[in-house]
């Protein structure tokens, strides 16, 4: 695949000889994937007493990948009542079982995350690209929005990665200065953050130097770390 192709295709095996097909990948994503992990891994392992409720926050959650959004208003845009406990026992599911999370702020203060806003993100692109309504050649040309799949993609790898080498990842956001992703293993902390276009300078990302030392800080884009190394490699790593 091209970079642009895994990006937005996501590169799951199965799926792969089906990218030229928009409907039959969606189709196959859909049902190989999604359907088999909620219908499979998740209902008939645990107890969900609203298993639709379950699904809406998954394709919801998905089509927010990389980007912030309080429970109170995820719920507001859900179907299906619920409350944040309930929403937030489901993310907890959807993430074991490898297809959404929700980021917590990076803070010294453990209260101070979990009372955050989460940062939704899938652990790959697929999960959120079967929800869009652009095809690749559409979303390549529009800068502000190719940028939300570039970033999404990287997180992906980043959460993905993080079941092997066992490191948590947050993000950071502190009035207008933010960081995407921020990967912590014991006391080592590395701060990676994406830039789909020429842009090398990030205010945040100087700010969260000054204020927590990080041991490495990461930009991955034309500017920085190319994106193919970058999914090439062990993020913690670095």
């Amino acid at each position: 695949m091209s970079l642009e192709q895994y990006i937005y295709y996501g590169g799951y095996p199965g799926a792969a000889p089906l990218i030229n097909d928009y409907d039959r990948w969606s189709q196959y994503i859909e049902s190989a994937i999604v359907d088999a992990t909620i219908n499979k891994d998740i209902l008939q392992n645990n107890v969900v007493s609203k298993p639709a409720l379950l699904r809406q926050t998954f394709e919801l959650g998905a089509t927010y990948s990389s980007q912030e959004l309080s429970l109170t208003k995820l719920i507001g845009q859900l179907q299906d009542a619920g409350n944040t406990t309930t929403i937030s026992s489901y993310l907890k599911l959807l993430s074991d079982a490898g297809m959404l999370t929700g980021l917590q702020k990076f803070a010294n203060d453990a209260a101070r995350k979990r009372a955050s806003a989460p940062k939704f993100q899938v652990y790959n692109s697929a999960l959120r690209n079967i929800y869009t309504d652009l095809a690749l050649e559409q979303a390549v040309i529009q800068p502000k929005e190719w940028g939300r799949y570039f970033e999404s993609v990287i997180g992906a790898h980043i959460v993905s990665q993080a079941f092997v080498d066992r490191y948590d990842v947050y993000y950071w956001r502190e009035g207008n200065d933010e960081v995407d992703y921020i990967l912590q293993k014991k006391n080592k902390i590395i701060a990676v953050e994406v830039k789909s276009n020429h842009e090398s300078h990030t205010t945040g990302l100087a700010k969260f130097k000054e204020k927590f030392h990080p041991d490495n800080i990461l930009l991955v884009g034309p500017e920085g770390m190319s994106a193919e190394d970058f999914l090439s490699t062990s993020p913690f790593g670095l």
